[in-house]
């Protein structure tokens, strides 16, 4: 089994397709290119993405340059089950975690991708009637078939995390993270990261474009304009600043950009030649709590 490794900035895939740039084949050949060449390396995907479809968008690049696969990390999730005329059979959003299922979708994926295995691969959502044994049976299976490499979660607590990786030993826990979304900081989350040295991978580290916005509540523009303020010291922008603030956590966090604009990642990855203070650090904290620390 190949060690894991991953980029400390990942590519997201959820908006490459028709949740969003809808890019073309050879747009999508483009991005992935550039994002090699700046040394994102790592792509995050999950099978609902574009209603079942972006990991095809994606596969058709690799089935084209099969080359490019051998300088990459894929990582893709399962679990939820979309209703969509892609899922007839569907009449209910729900997740399905059975051991059958995951074994399926890993299927369904190394075709979509065209690759021969999946580097990571994720339980996307926990069920409240999943049964961590008939995922660690997949999980085993997937390994000793050489499909799946690593193995983890999305959006576990730390007792669900914890639950599944006494069965089977997981690499990661994919979880919001932002400046807005402050909960894994003190919930345990970040603790269990720490503690089983498991970098964290992050999403909507910007909290969805609400900084960007052009209506900004009352907390999100008290983190802005701090964010702003500490952008002119480190001469960076509000992004690299908020991205910077993730990458200080001693737990590792990994960022999952999830834009298709090539400069936006490339700002992404020199983040992480900002270093704040703690002091800085505490500034965008207050911000975001609306009140100092005890």
């Amino acid at each position: 089994m190949r060690a894991l490794t991953t980029s400390k900035i990942i590519s997201g895939c959820m908006y490459w397709g028709e949740w969003g740039a809808n890019l073309s084949v050879t747009d999508t050949q483009k991005l992935i290119e550039g994002c090699l060449e700046l040394g994102v390396t790592t792509f995050d995907h999950a099978d609902i993405y574009g209603h079942y479809t972006t990991e095809k968008l994606f596969g058709k690049v690799l089935k084209e340059d099969p080359a490019l696969r051998e300088r990459m990390q894929l990582i893709t999730k399962c679990g939820i089950q979309l209703v969509t005329p892609n899922r007839p059979e569907n009449s209910i959003k729900h997740y399905a975690l059975s051991t059958a299922y995951i074994i399926e979708s890993v299927e369904q994926s190394l075709k979509n991708l065209h690759t021969d295995f999946i580097d990571v691969l994720l339980i996307h959502r926990p069920s409240p009637i999943m049964d961590p044994h008939a995922i660690a049976e997949a999980f085993s299976q997937l390994q000793t078939s050489g499909k799946v490499q690593h193995f983890g979660v999305s959006n576990f607590t730390p007792s669900q995390f914890e639950m599944l990786n006494s069965l089977f030993p997981l690499v990661t826990n994919q979880i919001e993270i932002s400046a807005l979304q402050l909960h894994p900081f003190v919930d345990g989350t970040l603790d269990q990261c720490v503690q089983k040295q498991l970098q964290p991978m992050a999403y909507s580290v910007l909290a969805g474009g609400s900084f960007f916005a052009k209506e900004k509540d009352e907390r999100v523009t008290r983190v802005y304009n701090v964010a702003e303020r500490l952008a002119d010291t480190h001469n960076a922008t509000v992004d690299q600043i908020l991205i910077g603030w993730l990458l200080k956590h001693p737990a590792g966090i990994l960022p999952i950009v999830g834009s298709t604009k090539i400069d936006r990642i490339k700002s992404a990855v020199d983040a992480q030649a900002i270093v704040l203070s703690d002091q800085e650090w505490f500034m965008i904290w207050e911000a975001s709590a609306g009140e100092e620390v005890a």
